[in-house]
């Protein structure tokens, strides 16, 4: 649902479409290489010299340019590593290097949330079903309505007191996101049926609380409560500048969301086209993409989800150029232009429809369904992948094993393996506990 308009592209159309998308994708996997390698590296390295320096300056935390200067510098350390790296790697855009630390099956980040958790709420159900209202948890985390197709309820009174909530402890909110608290509280599922998830999340919420709130200030002997604080104050920063590039990513006015009959039995070429219908970019300048993990670049990520994101701003050129020639909307603007549009409607949806106006009709039809429909999205899976699925041939009906995430398309019923990857790319026949979504320049035809 949306006030703007998207064309309604023929068959025909939409598999041109992703045709000309998959070559973008295609030479940018074969471009891979040192550069790649040497950017990520670079930032790694930005990211813990910052942290060294801002704890290092908090425990001279008593004088205040001491505690503004290393509270600055450890927020923008928590920063870098939630999302130009932690978030980066765990999409699998570095494991073409095949370096164990860059593993996104396996990588662990500084955040509330535990790896494998977030690399199926995330990579897996998120890129996978990008606001399909129903079943991307993305849409609202389970305590706000962020879609007039969520059936309003005098709950979502304190939408934006929730929201502001949210912000503040973002990164619980993401640690309990496959909790499905709403489910739990409509007595579809039991805390007990969720032991397994809540113990992994306390021991990982345990681990940051005794890193940040016990053993830094602890070290500090006297300057105790200013590496407290300033250690707080990062995590708080971190929590809100996260939130708000996320939210700016899929909830501005002009984007749109999708019913599950919209969804259902997408071809390649109408994935891409939901992913780019439902994603919202912002503009900036070199560092505030970099600190924005390159999400501000949402529409290319949802793309090309396994391509690293320092790429994007040159990905956006084409994309933007396809886009112009199909008559498909490109959502773009400022921090203040697209957050503000964000505030707006958590207040506008707060409220039930005025009785009259009823709710905002969809900007267009579901796109024509082409005749083969796949369940493939146009996100290339492993180097493992098959070459039934490097030429863009359909998914098994029921894939038995679930790989990581790129956002592809998976089984109808996700097993556990899903629950640590993403649904699986047409013609991948191994699980992974990562995202699945490791470029190769064997993949360059696809």
């Amino acid at each position: 649902m949306s006030n703007t308009t998207a064309p309604d592209l023929t068959p025909e159309q939409l598999e041109a479409f992703g045709q000309e998308l998959d070559a973008i994708r295609a030479r940018v996997v074969d471009d891979l290489g040192e550069r790649d390698a040497d950017y990520i590296k670079k930032v790694i390295r930005a990211q813990r010299g910052l942290e060294v320096a801002g704890r290092g300056l908090l425990f001279l935390g008593f004088l205040p340019p001491a505690w503004i200067g290393g509270t600055a510098a450890l927020s923008l350390s928590k920063i870098l590593d939630n999302m130009e790296i932690g978030h980066n790697v765990m999409h699998g855009q570095y494991d073409w290097m095949n370096d164990p630390a860059l593993d996104g099956k396996t990588f662990e980040w500084d955040t509330a949330c535990p790896g494998d958790q977030w690399r199926h709420s995330h990579n897996y159900m998120h890129h996978t079903h990008t606001n399909v209202v129903g079943k991307d948890r993305d849409i609202g985390y389970g305590l706000l309505r962020m879609s007039e197709g969520q059936r309003w309820h005098p709950y979502y009174l304190g939408n934006p007191v929730y929201a502001t909530l949210l912000a503040m402890f973002f990164q619980y909110g993401v640690a309990l996101h496959d909790l499905e608290a709403e489910r739990i509280t409509a007595g579809k599922v039991s805390l007990a049926d969720k032991r397994e998830m809540i113990e992994e999340v306390w021991t990982k919420v345990r681990g940051q609380w005794l890193k940040d709130y016990v053993l830094f200030p602890a070290l500090s002997g006297p300057a105790f409560p200013f590496v407290l604080a300033g250690n707080a104050t990062a995590n708080l920063t971190r929590n809100v500048w996260s939130f708000m590039i996320i939210f700016c990513g899929h909830f501005p006015e002009g984007t749109h969301e999708f019913t599950k009959k919209e969804a259902e039995n997408e071809t390649r070429g109408q994935w891409y086209y939901r992913q780019l219908l439902g994603s919202a970019n912002l503009t900036g300048g070199k560092y505030f993409h970099i600190l924005a993990g390159n999400l501000s670049h949402q529409i290319e990520h949802h793309l090309f989800p396994d391509i690293p994101a320092h790429r994007y701003s040159e990905l956006l050129v084409d994309v933007r150029e396809i886009c112009e020639r199909y008559g498909i909307p490109y959502n773009t603007g400022s921090l203040p232009k697209q957050f503000g549009s964000v505030v707006r409607k958590i207040v506008k949806l707060a409220v039930p429809p005025l009785p009259g106006l009823g709710r905002s009709k969809p900007a267009s039809k579901a796109p024509a369904k082409a005749t083969q429909a796949t369940r493939s999205n146009g996100s290339e899976a492993h180097a493992g992948a098959t070459k039934a699925a490097r030429n863009g041939s359909k998914a098994p009906a029921r894939a038995t094993r679930a790989t990581g995430s790129n956002g592809s398309k998976g089984p109808a019923k996700a097993t556990k393996a899903a629950r640590n990857g993403s649904k699986a790319p047409a013609g991948a026949a191994k699980a992974t506990r990562s995202n699945g979504s490791k470029p190769s320049r064997a993949l360059a035809a696809a």
